[in-house]
């Protein structure tokens, strides 16, 4: 018989998405697939190198459960040197990508009935994670007309004596917005006020577009670094989504709970894959990589961006980060009777594949990922606009 807390878990709809996709194209279908949250570049041969070069020289066995010490100290100086956030070595784990680093933290803070505000439209993992610790997820609605963007104010709503957590995600993860240093100062200095931990995903810093500056809530003072976790991954910014390589830094007294799960749970992150995320931290040319990453993905996003708004009944906000898109739908989702079965039928119809926003807490969204060529951005979106013209009911 399953516990009651796996009963309510369902799989990622991105991954299953993807594997959906794939599967069609596997049949030879011809599908335009815009699910897949990871860039369509490879992991830079440097990095690559270093594993390979790590596995021959034997390092294959275990690694300490925190994380390799030069892997840690790397972090430290990265954190400071690019988030302006001083972090000691021991106070940093390495996990098995960022997924894991907040499951830990989550499973190291949260208890049965503890509140833990959640701005929406959110990324698909948060809600499953905070339930299956027993806490209660407090969805924030965030506005389309807002640029989905969260205030303060609109904060100060949801907040209850049993708040315990806040989730931030900015650049976000579906909608591309990034909060404006501003309203995250005064967000975080009202966590600190009412004693609410901070987690802060970070996983898309490195990709802010239009002159925006990403910023570590932890960096604001000593006091808000006390209640923070910064959780970032390889994953996004090297281009390493396949080698489960994340972080979380926060101070010691949780660092040691959080390594210590690490341990009970899966050993260590991969060794030889941490000596891949060491050279990518270390290499001179990661630099180059990531901002040709940068370019490329913001030519897209105004492609992608022009091409949506030329479409009857839909709206979009343009992304100022990330990778994603997130049009409303909305009218024609409505003649479907829900966002799944638009996604569905736009999948066997139109042959063009992307996320419903249901997922993301967002009914009569779609999230598109432009991790893909300009040209299939140029034919996914004509396929989409053709498949929704032809619904008759809009």
């Amino acid at each position: 018989m399953l516990s009651k807390r796996v009963s309510h878990i369902k799989p990622a709809p991105t991954l299953a998405l993807t594997a959906k996709v794939n599967q069609l194209k596997a049949q030879g279908i011809d599908i335009v697939g815009f699910g897949a949250g990871e860039p369509d570049f490879d992991t830079p041969d440097f990095i690559k190198d270093a594993c390979i070069r790590a596995l021959k020289e034997g390092k294959t066995k275990y690694a300490p459960s925190a994380g390799i010490p030069q892997l840690r100290e790397a972090l430290a100086d990265k954190l400071l040197r690019e988030n302006g956030v001083e972090y000691k070595p021991s106070e940093i784990v390495v996990t098995a990508g960022a997924k894991m680093a907040l499951f830990l933290v989550m499973l190291a803070i949260l208890e049965q009935g503890d509140e833990v505000l959640l701005p929406s439209p959110y990324w698909v993992t948060y809600p499953e994670q905070i339930l299956l610790t027993g806490a209660k997820v407090v969805e924030v609605p965030l506005k389309e007309e807002e640029g989905f963007i969260l205030t303060v104010e609109r904060l100060k709503e949801y907040i209850t004596p049993k708040t315990k957590m806040l989730i931030l995600n900015s650049p976000s993860n579906p909608t591309g917005s990034v909060f404006p240093e501003k309203d995250l100062k005064e967000i975080a200095q009202l966590c600190l006020e009412k004693n609410i931990l901070i987690v802060s995903d970070e996983c898309y810093e490195a990709f802010v577009y239009d002159g925006e500056t990403f910023v570590s809530p932890a960096s604001f003072s000593k006091e808000l670094r006390e209640i923070t976790f910064t959780v970032n991954a390889f994953s996004k910014t090297f281009s390493m989504t396949g080698w489960r390589v994340g972080y979380v830094a926060c101070p010691e007294r949780y660092a040691k709970v959080i390594a210590d799960l690490n341990s009970q749970s899966i050993s260590n992150t991969t060794t030889f894959a941490q000596f891949g995320a060491l050279e990518a931290l270390k290499n001179p040319s990661s630099k180059e990589f990531i901002e040709n990453m940068k370019r490329t993905f913001q030519a897209r996003r105004d492609m992608a961006y022009e091409l949506l708004r030329e479409i009857p009944h839909v709206s979009v906000v343009k992304p100022k980060g990330a990778f994603y898109i997130f049009p409303n739908l909305g009218e024609y989702s409505k003649a479907m009777g829900s966002d799944i079965a638009l996604a569905e039928y736009l999948i066997e119809k139109g042959r063009v594949a992307g996320v419903p926003g249901s997922a993301f807490g967002a009914e009569g969204y779609l999230r598109l990922s432009y991790c893909v060529s300009e040209e299939t951005i140029r034919e996914g979106i004509r396929r989409l606009r053709d498949a929704l013209l032809s619904l008759k009911a809009v």
